[in-house]
Order: C-alpha cells, then structure tokens, then sequence
C-alpha cells in the first residue's frame, strides 16, 4: 500500500536536514574561542613588547679589573677592550661596570700550628671586611682548613653570622682520624700532623660550594702559603677555580720569625703566584702586619667596586671540555686584572635573555 505523499514530507525533510543539523550541532557558538589553525606558524614572527626569548650561545663571561699609573679605570666600553681565544680575536658582544652584580665570597682560613700568632689578626680583619663588603643580595661562607677541611659557616648573607662564626675558629694541629674526604664530612688522610690542606681547601671550595653559584664570585685566601698534606695539587684546585669562574685572592699572612727560628724555609709565594694570576686574582703580601692586612682588605674592595664583566660568544662553538687561554688587554698602559682562560665543559652554555 502507497503512504500519501504529505504522510512522507516530513520524513524526507529530515532525512535532508540531517547533515545540515549536524553540522549546526558542531559549529562553535559565537562567544567560543576558535578552533585551532592548522597552518605552519610563521618563522619570522616578531617578539611583542615584553616576550623575552630564550636562546642557548654559549657565552664566556670574563670578569676583570683594568687599572693604569692612576689607579682603577670606570667607564671602559666594549671597544676599549679586545679579547682572543687561542690567540683567535673574538668579538665583545657586552661590557659594562658590575659593581651591583651580587656577590658570592668564600673565606679560607689557615688555622694550621704556623698560624698560631697572626690568627687573632686574621680574624679581626676578615670580620671587618665581610661587614664592609655584604649587603643583603650578596652571600658568603666560612672554610678552615689545617689537618681537616671543615665549613664553619655556610651561605649566609648576615655579616654577625659570619663574625661569630669566624671567632670560633681555633688552631688545630691534632693528627687526622680519617673519614669521608669532603668539607665537613670528614678530613682528607695525612700522614703528617702538621698537614695544611691548603690546595684541598681551594679545590673544595670551588667544586662543592662555588660551582653552582652565578654571578660574581671569589676567595679570599687568609694563609702563609705552605702546603703541607693535600690529596690533590696546586694544577688542581687552579683548575677547579677556574671551572667555577672564580676569582682567588690569596693574602699572605706570614710569622717569618717563627720560620726562622725553627731553621725553615719560607716558600709559600710561589704557588699563590700561580693561583691568583690564572684566576684573575693577586697576591696581596702582608707579613704579619694589622696595618698592612686591613689595607689589603681594602685594595679587594676597591676592585670589587670598579669591576667589568665582557662577554662574547667564542668562534670555536666546540664543548669538548679542554682549556682554552685566553688574552685581554684594553689599550697602552691598561694593565687588565683577568682569568687566563676557560674549559669548554662539554653540555655547558649559558641562557641568554634576550629582551
């Protein structure tokens, strides 16, 4: 039997709106955000007001003083300085004053038997200059060493901290007792008890609590200079300063009469000489004198003040962990105060902001 034909319109009409209401079904509402595109994005996009990008270039970061007959230079530019790598010029990308930048500070401190009279001196003076120096951005920590390497304060940006930490410590020169090598976790072996873990000190310090650090850092070294003891040597913690873009600043605080009348030799200079030079410190040589050790306090301030950071990215781009020298000079009779060089650490690099 044949349906009438107004019995079947209304059937037919919905069978042929159906795509239509399926598709109205899935059509966004007008307030709904829209669908996402499909297309590539653009590569050239341009950065709004405000993006910051981050980029991997492997910038070197060289911080140095300048001064000439005069004294401490201000207001270098980039063109003033030049800088090669493997005697291979670079080009200086930044460079500008960083007496703001925060400041991480270790303090070494000799508390070896040869120490005995001008450690009360040492302490004085360190408290002083941590009082001067720290502000609340900036950090710093304590280390002893003698027979043992023992952290006496750790980061801390509260100079009463430090001082009271820093009167606390005493000469030790009883036999080491073994343990787990490593700042306060034990002393390294010594067959002597007179051992002073002055290169252990330095490379502890560098590897366990300034690598990580960024920003300005440096040690200040209170010692005579003599090593006696350390598992590892001189070529070490000069490599481990350097890894961890530290600047070392060795002051020499000797008892000469006390060398003297035990018929030794003094010899710490040398390898101080060393240390300071190829991290961009220097020896500050005191002798036993308060006077002169405040003043050597001082001259670190003064730099700390008048210090620049020139950065550049290096046309060798390999990170293949070796060392490479590097040279810097900004004009005649500049003398410029700087680390000889670097490790391309393999994965190293820095992230570089640009606004």
């Amino acid at each position: 039997m044949r349906l009438p034909l107004l019995r079947l319109l209304p059937v037919l009409l919905l069978l042929l709106g159906a795509p239509a209401l399926l598709r109205a079904q899935e059509a966004p509402s007008p307030d709904a955000p829209p669908p996402p595109s499909k297309a590539s994005a653009p590569l050239d996009e341009p950065l709004h007001e405000g993006q910051t990008l981050k980029v991997n270039v492997n910038l070197v970061d060289i911080y140095f003083s300048a001064r000439d007959n005069h004294g401490f230079l201000a207001g270098l530019r980039k063109d003033d300085c030049h800088i090669a790598e493997d005697k291979t010029p670079q080009t200086i990308k930044n460079l500008t004053q960083e007496k703001n930048l925060p400041l991480t500070i270790g303090i070494l401190l000799d508390t070896s038997g040869s120490q005995t009279n001008v450690l009360p001196l040492e302490k004085d003076s360190g408290s002083r200059f941590l009082k001067e120096v720290i502000t609340p951005k900036d950090e710093a920590f304590l280390i002893s060493f003698d027979v043992n390497v023992d952290l006496l304060a750790d980061f801390t940006s509260s100079p009463h901290e430090l001082d009271r930490a820093m009167q606390k410590a005493s000469i030790n020169t009883a036999s080491s007792s073994g343990g787990v090598p490593g700042i306060g976790g034990g002393p390294f072996p010594t067959s002597n008890p007179r051992g002073t873990l002055l290169y252990d000190a330095v490379y502890l310090a560098a590897h366990d609590k300034l690598q990580s650090q960024t920003g300005r850092k440096i040690l200040i070294i209170l010692t005579d200079g003599q090593d006696e003891g350390s598992q590892y040597k001189i070529k070490d913690a000069i490599e481990e300063a350097q890894k961890a873009n530290t600047i070392v600043y060795p002051i020499l605080i000797a008892d000469r009469a006390m060398y003297l009348a035990s018929g030794e030799i003094y010899m710490g200079s040398s390898a101080m000489d060393q240390l300071a030079t190829q991290t961009g410190g220097r020896v500050i040589n005191v002798g036993n004198n308060g006077r002169k050790l405040e003043d050597a306090f001082d001259q670190i301030q003064d730099e700390l003040r008048t210090q620049y950071l020139a950065s550049y990215t290096p046309t060798n781009r390999e990170a293949d962990g070796k060392y490479r020298k590097v040279e810097m000079e900004c004009g005649k009779g500049v003398k410029v105060q700087a680390r000889k060089g670097y490790y391309a650490i393999v994965g190293g690099g820095d992230d570089a902001n640009i606004e």
